[in-house]
């Protein structure tokens, strides 16, 4: 077997240059992506807060007028950021269903546990509104500073790796993927 060694040699070429090869097909996630995601995931963790306060009144998850006016004001600050007033409503409405996929998912888990956490309750108004809108300013900039890579072909990879290093449960991972769901946009 005097071409071992050489059998070896060329395979062990091939296989650093595959790697070398999936590196260069794969160009890593634009640094826009990070912020993006992560303010998505802050606003999802509020979403706890919200259940906690809904669980306690016993009012519905569905708040169509709140939702509305939510939508409407990003949608007024779209020009201010470059983007598409449309674009936008679809994004943060993606948001608010990622938001309520969260509560109506701990609302079933206390209620089969019989309560909520004992933890402090902030007031949904004066508290956690106020929290919400400071983010939807933030999101709004972070994804006016992503806009210019949502139609990349590797945009879809570059999301699945980012969201795997925030999501800190299944719930909260699933929520995240709705709230990017439409982040990329492929045309095919």
């Amino acid at each position: 077997m005097p071409n071992l060694p050489r059998l070896t040699a060329l395979i062990a070429t091939l296989a650093i240059n595959a790697g070398c090869a999936d590196a260069t097909m794969n160009p890593p996630a634009p640094p826009q992506l990070a912020p993006l995601l992560t303010t998505m995931s802050e606003r999802l963790k509020v979403a706890d807060q919200v259940a906690l306060t809904k669980w306690d009144s016993g009012k519905p998850i569905q708040d169509s007028p709140r939702e509305a006016q939510v939508i409407a004001a990003a949608a007024k600050l779209a020009p201010t950021y470059k983007l598409d007033v449309e674009e936008v409503s679809q994004f943060l409405a993606a948001q608010i269903e990622a938001n309520k996929l969260v509560q109506y998912g701990l609302l079933a888990k206390w209620s089969e546990a019989g309560s909520a956490p004992a933890t402090a309750r902030p007031d949904l108004v004066r508290q956690i509104r106020p929290q919400l809108d400071q983010l939807q300013i933030r999101l709004l900039q972070n994804y006016a500073a992503f806009a210019p890579y949502r139609q990349d072909p590797q945009c879809p990879s570059w999301l699945n790796q980012q969201r795997r290093t925030l999501s800190s449960d299944a719930l909260h991972d699933l929520a995240l993927i709705r709230a990017a769901g439409e982040l990329c946009v492929i045309r095919k």
